[in-house]
């Protein structure tokens, strides 16, 4: 079954594979997700990145990061989606738990963290948030 909110998908694939506690988790690689994944790893969100280029798509392999025996992505919210897109200005751009989590926002420049976005004072579309 084809899955159109690829971001979606793999936001629920981190989620969910936190929740039941494995070590490892895939997802179909794209650009945009693979810069995601690079997000979460410079923010300590998961441990380690793997791309695996085999087939026509390959996948993105990331083993996640536990603390206490719990997963230390608490929460994972998709904010701009298909039916509904959320753009900020620099201004509104959200501040996760007071600047402790990122959002992450796709900008003229790339994707980007919350922190990232003011630092060179543009805005974009709030991709998710993460804590």
């Amino acid at each position: 079954m084809p899955v159109t909110d690829k971001i979606g998908d793999f936001l629920t694939r981190i989620r969910n594979a936190g929740a039941a506690g494995h070590s490892t988790v895939e997802a179909p690689k794209t650009k945009l997700l693979v810069h995601i994944a690079e997000i979460l790893l410079d923010q300590g969100y998961i441990e380690k990145l793997e791309i695996i280029d085999e087939g026509i798509q390959g996948r993105i392999k990331m083993k996640l990061r536990y603390y206490n025996k719990k997963h230390v992505i608490r929460e994972v919210k998709r904010v701009s989606k298909p039916g509904r897109r959320v753009y900020a200005p620099v201004e509104l751009l959200p501040k996760v738990h007071n600047g402790l989590g990122i959002a992450i926002i796709s900008t003229s420049k790339g994707i980007k963290t919350d922190k990232q976005a003011r630092q060179y004072n543009g805005g974009g579309e709030v991709i998710n948030t993460n804590c």
